[in-house]
């Protein structure tokens, strides 16, 4: 967990207000659930490895009786979300007569996940979602790529591919392969780990779990064969004996459609590799990276099981979550601003002699022009005070004249 300074806490509004605004475009619409949920909701099994880092919250007042405890379980009730996704299941089941239907839903907040600290991984992060609950149809996967890259082309994000896979197909590979049909879990577990370590490692980590020498091999070998050129129709002419028609088809159609609509804004590939962590996910899966940064930049799928079993009724949903931290760093990392829309600048005045009416009356005037204006008391060196306001993110400065529009100066020129 962290401090946001300012000059990125402004990178961060701005990202998120860009991005609600492509959505928005697209007819979703905010939703917020809480920071802790029903430890029973957050334990089920549906979390994947995330589970294991649930930061968990004792119970209160007379609930808690540490001399009768016999487990963990007497002990805990609630815990911090470690996604959004689960607890918009939840949100879903609970006020399913009061939302509309389909549900296009957006949320940006914080999640939580017990991580060992490292760079780039938090303990407390900010996700920004969008799903749709209530689409069985494959258009609703098209949607999401669609308004998601559109959002990330806004933020000035280069060189885009989405790569997409179905979890159907990964369980007709691993029955091809011969892995026992109750341990495909355990083997897409280490398959999500081939785009961060070499094959030897994910070889390593199946035959340390107990996997047949022959199924890994005959996977190691599939995935060797496979060239993104060679696309879907390779992979469903390899998988015939074992082929899942209906997940095909759905990837042949999301694949199709999205090609027609990326008019060169961004391209997409179909990847057998790719599995995605968690284990609600139920068909077709993506993610977004870019050739100019090392991890991927957004994710999602379709989970259709998860709502059903909270509510007792089928209800089909898909999702895409962006990776908002890693889009942030990366923006911060820009010489071009950092990504701040509003040119930031200080008006200088004089406490003592300045007329404050007349000071705010300039200032309105300055931010009506579109600029962000923060009144400052004029030093009593002017390059130190300068220099100051540079360092601190501070684009110009303009000082108070007796006028309601003082010029502005941009810092680059004053002539310091």
């Amino acid at each position: 967990m962290r401090d946001i300074l300012p000059d990125e806490a402004e990178v961060r509004d701005a990202t998120a207000g860009t991005i609600l605004s492509v959505y928005r475009r697209y007819g979703f619409r905010r939703v917020e659930t809480p920071a802790l949920e029903n430890i029973q909701l957050l334990t089920r099994g549906e979390g994947g490895e995330n589970e294991k880092l649930v930061f968990k919250v004792l119970k209160r007042g007379d609930k808690l009786d540490l001399a009768q405890a016999a487990s963990e379980a007497d002990l805990v009730d609630l815990g911090l979300r470690f996604d959004l996704t689960v607890p918009l299941a939840r949100y879903y089941a609970h006020n399913h007569a009061r939302l509309p239907k389909p549900l296009k839903a957006v949320q940006i907040g914080p999640v939580w996940r017990a991580e060992r600290p490292q760079r780039g991984r938090y303990r407390q992060f900010t996700q920004c979602d969008i799903d749709v609950l209530g689409v069985r149809s494959e258009f609703a996967e098209i949607e999401l790529i669609l308004a998601t890259t559109e959002a990330l082309g806004e933020l000035g994000l280069p060189d885009l591919t989405v790569r997409i896979n179905d979890r159907r197909l990964l369980v007709a590979i691993a029955r091809w392969c011969g892995f026992a049909p109750d341990r495909h879990d355990s083997v897409f577990i280490a398959l999500d780990k081939l785009d961060k370590v070499d094959r030897a490692a994910v070889v390593d980590e199946l035959e340390r779990v107990g996997h047949p020498a022959d199924a890994i091999s005959r996977m190691m070998s599939l995935f060797a064969e496979f060239q993104p050129d060679l696309g879907l129709a390779w992979m469903r002419e390899r998988l015939k004996t074992e082929m899942d028609a209906a997940a095909f088809e759905a990837l042949a159609r999301i694949i199709g459609v999205v090609e027609g609509q990326a008019a060169g804004r961004f391209r997409i590939a179909f990847d057998p590799t790719l599995v995605r962590g968690m284990s609600y996910y139920t068909g077709p899966i993506f993610e977004i990276g870019s050739s100019r940064f090392p991890s991927s930049i957004a994710g999602g799928g379709r989970y259709d099981e998860m709502i059903g079993k909270i509510l007792g009724q089928d209800v089909p949903a898909t999702g895409f979550s962006i990776g908002f931290e890693r889009v942030v760093s990366i923006l911060l990392e820009r010489p071009d601003g950092r990504g701040r829309r509003d040119k930031r600048i200080a008006l200088l005045f004089a406490e003592k002699t300045d007329d404050l009416r007349m000071v705010l009356r300039a200032a309105g005037r300055l931010r009506a022009e579109g600029l962000s204006v923060s009144l400052e008391l004029r030093g009593k060196k002017r390059g130190p005070q300068l220099a100051t306001l540079s360092a601190h993110g501070f684009e110009g400065f303009a000082e108070f004249d007796g006028t309601e529009q003082p010029a502005v100066r941009w810092l680059g020129d004053a002539g310091r």
